[in-house]
């Protein structure tokens, strides 16, 4: 399918069901106003329309025209006055530009759609490029960095790198500015080992953004499924687009950083039924789209974007295997997050998590091998599903962060929920045999508040994004310490820097994947926007001109991401048992109340609750893949989330005399590394203290 040059010429193959004909257009210029040659394409097998040019190379410019009904009520929009993109270009050369000849039908007419568009459209429509594939590699290697080590660092390319000056200025915001020395020293610095990189298949300004100044920064309004977005390239050849993305690959996996793309097959750009015929539409709309059974003149829109895509057909779910395996095989890419994913699991109209979608990555020898992330809901009826994804998927777990969210915020009642969730939510994953890495843990992500803006604001603050702040979520779990937004009280600031980080410290010590959303270490904000999907500025790209608190907290990141990876039971493979380890008294994990005894129930139930520990028992805490013992020390971690009053916390006691060390104290900075020789502890308001006692060789 595409356009394949196979080194003597190019095969063009499109497929599509219900057309009469399929004519492939050629341009010589990205500027030129119309194609210089149309092909008709008269191989037609198995519904694929297809021509093999002997002379064509890579370089050469593209499109389709494609004949057939134009009838609304059936479903069928085709009209050949409009020029195509190949839904399997590689490169997409010229960019769209908005104009109503981009419309199928005549825009105003007060038919709407029903109407029929004879405007030509190729002087707008966006193009296609052969693309040459070679690329040198050398010694190149995948991380396959395991899951339950995974630390993620969700981030947009441009925004992460747009502002630092201390990258080459032309690859500021771009693959290569993501690829530089500068960014992955920062990276390994911070300690992640994979980037979740927002959606970089080329995508489209939605054209009311641009009638307003904005654009659709976050991308997920995908329009080229095989090709990265040239926007966040530092070269104006395509071509070269895709070597700087190689490139970028290349360089963080030489840094043991795992890439992971952001996709989005749920639905595309075109909208709805007054949407744009720029591609899908024209091609086969009948067969490319879910369209409502006894009305086809509209679709099904489970996304919230105006139409999902027929996953039901097999050329289309081909479609979406094919992208997925070539961002693996060509590109190097390490997994997926699949946006709003449970709406390809939507056989029927309800979710069906063993649907033909499933079913063929599972056997796929390629993509059964990558990492899979699932945001588990979409906008259906039945469409919240975390939890109920197949083994070998991973989810976004929304529970989690709501969770945290409330427990850090001050809500009482939380205690069960809490302890469940940050040991892995084994209610959710446990149940089909998946384990604690199913859960990627978060509490903020680009979607809503950073983390400065959760600790600083009550409400959103949208107006920038000219719709009268009715966009963006109402409800967000968030407190703003006593004054809405900026504040230069300073107990306020001091209140809002100690929870930012017992909020960090608790997602990076959770049981399971975190996934730290980029600059909340650096405490970005966005001035309590909280849907900043059309915001391609300062408001979203990073600051890298960092004061004294920035450094601070950023060094707090550092360190506590350290000792997750040093201690193997912040990431163990399995769930806890609440058991004793190889016969011994001690249990894998002991909950405790503030008098130092086991949580009872009347206690896990108290919505009055704020304050809990938990043990984990030290020791010989798993095997390797060798068989040889994974040690790993007795951890203690104390909870407090009041925010009136501190507590004394009875501290169990240790083997032979043994003294708790002071790992950190959220709520204090410089006694790191203190012995406690007392059997209480002083716990702050709002914070979260992580103690350690080492395993001697005896215990082992």
């Amino acid at each position: 399918m595409g356009a394949t040059w196979d080194g003597r010429g190019v095969n063009f193959a499109l497929y599509s069901e219900n057309a009469t004909k399929v004519e492939l257009c050629l341009f010589d210029d990205v500027g030129d106003q119309k194609e210089s040659q149309r092909c008709v394409m008269a191989e037609h097998t198995d519904m694929v329309w297809h021509i093999y040019l002997p002379d064509a190379r890579p370089g050469l410019l593209y499109g389709y025209r494609v004949h057939g009904p134009y009838e609304p009520e059936e479903g069928h929009r085709f009209n050949a006055n409009k020029l195509l993109l190949d839904p399997y270009a590689k490169a997409i050369a010229r960019l769209p530009k908005w104009s109503d000849a981009l419309h199928g039908y005549s825009v105003g007419d007060e038919n709407e759609d029903l109407s029929f568009s004879s405007a030509d459209n190729a002087a707008d429509a966006p193009l296609a490029m052969v693309v040459d594939e070679a690329f040198t590699w050398g010694d190149h290697r995948f991380p396959r960095i395991p899951s339950h080590q995974l630390v993620i660092y969700e981030l947009h390319v441009k925004g992460f790198t747009k502002q630092n000056e201390a990258i080459h200025e032309p690859h500021r915001g771009t693959y290569a500015g993501l690829g530089s020395h500068e960014s992955i020293s920062y990276l390994t610095e911070l300690g992640v080992n994979a980037v979740e990189l927002l959606p970089i298949q080329v995508h489209s300004d939605d054209r009311y953004l641009q009638e307003k100044g904005l654009t659709n920064y976050w991308g997920y309004n995908t329009m080229g499924f095989f090709a990265p977005d040239p926007r966040y390239a530092a070269t104006d050849d395509p071509l070269e687009v895709i070597r700087e993305f190689k490139t970028m690959v290349r360089n963080l996996h030489d840094a043991d950083i795992e890439v992971i793309l952001d996709v989005v097959y749920n639905h595309t750009f075109e909208g709805n039924h007054l949407g744009p015929t720029v591609s899908f539409r024209g091609i086969d709309n009948a067969a490319y789209y879910r369209l409502v059974a006894d009305d086809p003149r509209y679709y099904m829109d489970y996304t919230g974007c105006g139409n999902t895509l027929n996953v039901r057909n097999p050329r289309v779910l081909q479609f979406i295997m094919d992208s997925l395996r070539y961002w693996v095989t060509h590109m190097h890419v390490d997994g997926f997050r699949f946006d709003l994913a449970s709406t390809l699991a939507r056989e029927l109209h309800e979710v069906d998590k063993l649907g033909a979608f499933f079913d063929i990555i599972h056997q796929d020898p390629v993509l059964s091998q990558v990492k899979l992330i699932a945001e588990p809901w979409d906008l259906g009826e039945g469409g919240y599903q975390v939890g109920n994804f197949p083994v070998g998927w991973s989810e976004w777990n929304g529970r989690y962060r709501d969770c945290i969210r409330r427990f850090w915020k001050g809500d009482g009642g939380l205690a069960s929920e809490f302890a469940t969730r940050i040991t892995g939510s084994s209610d959710l994953y446990q149940w089909n045999g998946r384990r604690p890495h199913a859960s990627v843990n978060f509490v903020t992500c680009h979607d809503g508040f950073t983390l400065n803006d959760l600790v600083s604001y009550d409400h959103k603050h949208n107006e920038a994004n000219k719709e009268d702040n009715r966009d963006g979520a109402d409800h967000n779990d968030s407190w703003n310490c006593g004054e809405e937004g900026p504040s230069h009280d300073e107990k306020v600031v001091r209140l809002r820097e100690k929870k930012k980080r017992a909020i960090l410290a608790t997602l990076l010590l959770s049981q399971g994947v975190p996934m730290l959303l980029s600059g909340d270490e650096r405490s970005h904000t966005q001035h309590g926007n909280n849907n900043t999907y059309c915001q391609d500025n300062e408001l979203t790209w990073l600051d890298w001109s960092s004061d004294e608190s920035e450094s601070q907290l950023r060094d707090f990141v550092q360190q506590v991401i350290t000792l997750r990876k040093s201690q193997p039971v912040f990431h163990r493979r399995r769930f806890f048992h609440g058991q004793a380890i190889r016969g011994l008294d001690s249990l894998d994990v002991t909950w405790l109340d503030p008098n130092g005894e086991e949580m009872s129930d009347t206690t896990w139930n108290d919505p009055s609750v704020r304050c809990l520990g938990v043990h984990f028992c030290g020791g010989k805490i798993d095997v390797d893949e060798y068989g040889e013992p994974i040690i790993g020390d007795h951890i203690l971690m104390l909870f407090n989330a009041d925010h009136a009053q501190e507590t004394e916390f009875r501290l169990p006691s240790l083997a032979d005399g043994k003294l708790w060390q002071r790992v950190f104290d959220t709520a204090l900075f410089d006694e790191n590394g203190t012995e406690i020789t007392q059997n209480t502890y002083s716990l702050k308001t709002c914070s979260l203290v992580v103690l350690r006692c080492p395993v001697e060789e005896d215990e082992e």
